[in-house]
């Protein structure tokens, strides 16, 4: 029997490109950009963390060490991504790990997705 597919709610960083970039994870994922979607540019990584939570939002950052030193909640998690990946693999390899986890797989941990 195959697996369900979960249809996952992400929020990527200022220090990411527009969603419309990653058209794999766009298609099939909900995603929303902090500064292009939500209007909200220059936040503190706190900040983005509580608009993160409060949505049921999961991060997708470079800036990964200062989310990863937070306490995350169950309504949130951190996917972060290393410097030396294109926008195309970002879509590729955030596609694969999405695709592959369960509903409650990337809530309330951090992941990290390398070079």
């Amino acid at each position: 029997m195959p697996k369900r597919f979960y249809r996952f709610n992400l929020l990527l960083d200022e220090n990411l490109p527009p969603r419309d970039r990653f058209l794999r994870i766009n298609n099939r994922f909900t995603l929303k950009h902090i500064v292009h979607d939500l209007k909200k540019e220059g936040l503190r990584d706190r900040d983005i963390y509580k608009i993160a939570t409060t949505r049921k939002l999961i991060i997708v950052t470079f800036n990964y060490r200062h989310f990863r030193e937070m306490d995350l909640g169950k309504n949130t998690g951190v996917i972060g991504l290393s410097n030396n990946l294109t926008v195309e693999q970002i879509d590729i390899k955030l596609n694969a790990l999405l695709s592959k986890s369960k509903k409650g797989d990337l809530y309330s941990k951090t992941t990290y997705i390398r070079g």
